[in-house]
Formats: C-alpha cells, structure tokens, sequence
C-alpha cells in the first residue's frame, strides 16, 4: 500500500488561478461558513466563487438570528453561470438549509465533471445533529458522499452518515477504521474524520483512501472550543490541495492552522461567541501559492 504523502488531489498549472465554488451559508456577524471560506481560499490564490445556501444576520450560537432560506433562486443562479460559461476547478459544499439544495450542488457536479468534489457535512457534532437537519436532508447528504473526492465529517456526521453509533470523542482505532471504512463504503474516494479526543491533550485526525495506508495527523487540543473552526480547518485543508500540496501535508497544515487561529482569538473582545479569529494567520496561507 502506498503512503498518503504521494497521493496529490489537485495539480496547480503555473501562474493559474483556480476557480473554487464554495456552496455554503453566509452570516454577517460571526466567524463561520462563506465569512472564512471566501477569504481563506483567496488567500490561496485562489478565485472564491460563492454559492450562498442561505442568509443568517448572525451564526446560530447567538440566542437572535435571522435566517433566509436561498433555495428558491439556486436554480437561477446557476442558469446564470451556465449561460455565462463559468468554468470550475472544484465545487466545496458545507452548511445546507433545505433538502432540495442537494440537487443544486448534484447540477455542478454534472455540469463540471472534471472538478474536485469536496463535501464538508456540516451535519451535527457532540452526538446530536443541528436542529435544521431534517432526517430528509439528512438522507439527500448521503447522495454527495457517494464519488466526493474529499470527505471531512467529523464522529457525529459520520456516524449520522454510516448508522455506525456515536461513542463519543474518545474512540479507540478499531471504531476509528470501521467508521473510515464505512464512509469509504458509501462511494467516498478520500476521507479525513476529525475530532478524535483521547484525553492526552492531543486533537486528532485520520486519512483514509482506497490504497493508501490510513494515517493519523495530531495536533495540541487547546482547552476551549470556538464557534467556526471546522470551517476554518476544511477551507484550510482545501486551500493547501489547490496549492498543490499532498492531501497528509494539507490535513497538517489546517490543523496547525486553525490551532494557530484559536490561540490568536483569545485576545479578541466576545470571543467565545463571535468564533474563531483567523485575519492574522492568512499569511501562513499566503505563503502556499507557488
């Protein structure tokens, strides 16, 4: 079996600037979904293409939230990249609001085949899935997972995915590579199942693909949680694959990445509730662009 070192998603022709649709939410206080993805990725070098799946005046940990559901002019939009000739190096999907937004990310698909598939499962975590994620969305989730190139849930959505049952953070590595095998069993070419917590201050993350051995990436658990660092961590890992980088180099660099951002945020007013403060790190990713 060969090392996951060797296995490079995406090859960067010089001096290009891929052009990355990123189908996720959009909130306008609070650090998450498009408010890190677009900035992260063009970071990258990067042409940050944003598909909003719907408008929230503020990420859901705060107790007042307005949210719009943007379903009704996927469609519409869409026809207007399609008639414009836009072309795709990867489609990056994340939070969705409504089960029928899965056929608007299944349309990218068939209209850009050659593009990266990279599905974020913004599902649930800690063992309970978000109160928005109807068992319909949850059943229209599994239609991506089946030919994505990438994967990236953690144990709640995986175990929402697979019905193999949540145990919780701290699982040994047997759970670990029945999970990864019953991911890969629905049809995903790569996956990395982060948040494996053994209670030895150490985050982990496992890499599995057809092929290749299944690594382990650690990184230091910081004794907080902020709110948007999974989509910190993925837009990240992306970032690093656009730029060339080997898929083990990729899933390092968002782990130390986002441990970097959390340390910085601490010195940020309300930050436990704004989320994760990553401005002042985007220079380490920066410095990917060949």
């Amino acid at each position: 079996m060969e090392h996951l070192e060797t296995l490079s998603p995406y090859r960067r022709p010089d001096g290009y600037i891929p052009r990355v649709a990123l189908v996720h939410d959009l909130c306008g206080y609070g650090k998450c979904s498009l408010g890190v993805a677009i900035p992260v990725l063009s970071a990258a070098g990067c042409d940050a293409c944003p598909v909003p799946t719907s408008l929230f005046s503020a990420h859901t940990l705060f107790p007042t939230y307005y949210m719009y559901d943007t379903t009704p002019m996927l469609d519409g939009y869409l026809d207007a990249w399609q008639k414009e000739g836009v072309e795709l190096d990867a489609v990056y999907s994340g939070f969705l609001g409504a089960p029928e937004q899965v056929a608007s990310i299944l349309r990218l698909y068939r209209e850009h085949p050659s593009a990266l598939r990279i599905v974020d499962p913004v599902m649930g975590d800690g063992g309970k899935r978000y109160p928005t994620y109807t068992e319909e969305l949850c059943d229209e989730m599994r239609e991506l997972v089946s030919g994505a190139d990438l994967l990236t849930p953690n144990l709640t959505e995986g175990s929402i995915l697979t019905g193999v049952p949540y145990e919780g953070q701290d699982v040994d590595d047997g759970y670990v590579q029945a999970m990864l095998d019953a991911l890969l069993d629905l049809g995903a070419k790569t996956v990395v199942l982060k948040g494996i917590a053994r209670g030895d201050g150490l985050i982990r993350n496992f890499i599995a693909a057809p092929g290749y051995e299944v690594s382990e990436v650690a990184c230091e658990l910081l004794p907080f949680m902020l709110h948007g660092t999974g989509d910190l961590y993925c837009s990240a890992l992306l970032g690093a694959i656009m730029c060339g980088k080997s898929l083990l180099y990729a899933v390092e660099f968002a782990s130390n990445l986002v441990r970097d951002a959390m340390v910085m945020t601490q010195s940020q007013p309300d930050y436990k509730m704004r989320g994760v403060s990553f401005e002042t790190v985007l220079k380490e990713v920066v410095a990917l662009v060949p």
